[in-house]
């Protein structure tokens, strides 16, 4: 029996809620592993990286992938991120036949617009490098950014559609434990050849064919009759995208638009005001706080689709419980996380060099930014998925006149610090204003009790955090200090949050979950 008809109270789950609960949690726990994994593989190649290449070439990097950052919304035109909504609606309903031709001329329109917009991109190459940057060095890299930029459109289009099947846990297992370990090898390879940037954006793109190779089989194996799919187009005379299709990615180009300017108005700012090596120090602080959220991700990767089929079928009430149990989850295994790197923000800085250890206040203030994205949950994907694209639309619209005026009042004034100040304004603005329209258009709410479960944890990971950085900052290595730091600080807000955190809600399911682990190992 569903939520909506057995009355069952919040304390006791139904069995959807299990199941919904079961299934994200087990998909979204892949795609964490494989972050995590990304994580410990990756953060020695980017200290590696860092010391090889230095600031100025990352902050070229940066600079590159901003300008194909730029012209890939005009070329993805919004497509991509309809994958996930609409391949859940049409695998659930059924509807094999427009499922087909939704992947097929997906790709298809991708391939050919991309191509369009990145051969503009090369061509104007000395334009962006010289007029805009100012960093003629950039116009010899372009046709890299180019092909990187086309590769991401058909991948990300790729991976959403992956995210439609709830098979989320395969596209984690060919984008990160496949596709990060092929980008360092061929980094590395080419790197110690003496190619620098060069060869490694050669191992991106070759990193990104393998992973696109590999995607494409993925779908072509869980899409059923795809080799009839163009027979059929060609016989029906049916349009390429229905309406809704073009509706829903005509708002999604628009956000995308919006969130460019307010996600990338920091970097191009501090391109035009400051020089390569601040924006390379920039850059991998915002690298480091991108971790900060990788919870929250995980869980939204599994949970858009559930969304999406939960507001169709009308399941109020299990969506309601199921957003507050997987918002205090989040936002319980952020907590230590965030802290950890607030407090060890300078030594985890110098791990990449002495040069990029200026950038720690970048660090700190960002990070409570997303410290807040993660306290009000899935809140975007609400609603995006639910119908209410255009009040998200109307929040970046709102937000992107705050950033573009912090950034353009703070840059030339105060440098990085400026743009982090502007960066974490936006992100609390922009969320808690989803927050306001998630409560009042759709009648969800993340819960009260959840954050106060979660102060007395909160204050001993702080308190254990500011006791090993005082006692450990000056006897071992910024490395050393930042694993042992995070680590204790996980370990103590565990053990608090065990004792007085979990509501019965969260016992039940935690029982669960530990019994059906302890059956598997027996």
């Amino acid at each position: 029996m569903s939520s909506t008809t057995s009355g069952a109270p919040v304390a006791n789950p139904t069995s959807d809620f299990v199941a919904h609960v079961r299934s994200i949690s087990r998909q979204s726990s892949v795609f964490l592993l494989g972050t995590l994994f990304n994580v410990v593989a990756s953060f020695p190649f980017r200290i590696y990286l860092a010391r090889v290449l230095g600031a100025e070439a990352l902050g070229i990097y940066t600079l590159g992938m901003t300008a194909g950052g730029f012209v890939s919304i005009l070329g993805a035109a919004g497509v991509p991120q309809t994958a996930s909504r609409f391949v859940a609606i049409y695998a659930s309903k059924g509807q094999t036949r427009k499922l087909r031709r939704f992947l097929w001329f997906g790709a298809l329109t991708l391939l050919v617009t991309n191509l369009l917009v990145g051969s503009v991109m090369v061509l104007g190459r000395h334009w962006i490098a010289d007029r805009v940057y100012h960093t003629p060095v950039l116009a010899h890299y372009m046709h890299f950014f180019a092909a990187i930029m086309v590769m991401g459109s058909l991948t990300t289009f790729l991976g959403q559609a992956l995210a439609g099947y709830k098979y989320v846990a395969r596209r984690t297992v060919i984008a990160n434990f496949i596709g990060t370990p092929a980008t360092i090898v061929f980094s590395v390879a080419l790197l110690t050849m003496g190619l620098g940037l060069w060869g490694y954006l050669a191992a991106q793109v070759a990193s990104a064919l393998l992973v696109f190779a590999l995607m494409t089989r993925a779908i072509w194996q869980l899409t059923p009759g795809t080799d009839q799919t163009l027979a059929s187009a060609e016989s029906t005379g049916m349009p390429l995208f229905e309406r809704e299709i073009l509706s829903f990615a005509a708002i999604l180009f628009g956000m995308q638009a919006i969130e460019f300017v307010s996600g990338q108005s920091d970097r191009i700012i501090l391109g035009i005001y400051l020089n390569a090596r601040e924006v390379g120090i920039y850059s991998v602080a915002a690298s480091m706080v991108a971790f900060v959220g990788l919870f929250l991700q995980s869980i939204n990767q599994i949970f858009a689709p559930t969304i999406a089929e939960l507001f169709v079928k009308g399941e109020h009430e299990l969506l309601q419980r199921l957003y507050q149990t997987l918002t205090k989850w989040s936002l319980g295994l952020t907590i230590p996380l965030a802290t950890g790197i607030m407090v060890f923000a300078k030594p985890l800085m110098g791990i990449f060099g002495r040069d990029f250890r200026e950038g720690w206040p970048v660090l700190a203030i960002s990070t409570v930014g997303q410290l807040v994205s993660c306290g009000v949950g899935s809140v975007g994907l609400l609603l995006l998925m639910s119908d209410q694209q255009k009040r998200m639309v109307l929040a970046q619209f709102i937000t992107v006149f705050l950033t573009v005026g912090l950034n353009l009042a703070l840059i030339p004034r105060i440098g990085l610090i400026g743009a982090a100040i502007a960066t974490a304004a936006t992100n609390v603005t922009l969320n808690l204003l989803w927050l306001r329209d998630v409560r009042a258009r759709l009648s969800l709410t993340p819960g009260r009790h959840g954050y106060i479960s979660l102060l007395l944890p909160t204050a001993v990971t702080v308190i254990v955090l500011a006791v090993v950085y005082s006692t450990l900052q000056s006897h071992v290595r910024d490395v050393v200090l930042v694993l042992i730091g995070i680590s204790v600080g996980y370990i103590a807000f565990i053990l608090c949050a065990l004792r007085f955190a979990l509501d019965p809600q969260d016992r039940e399911l935690a029982a669960s979950a530990y019994a059906k682990i302890r059956a598997r190992f027996a």
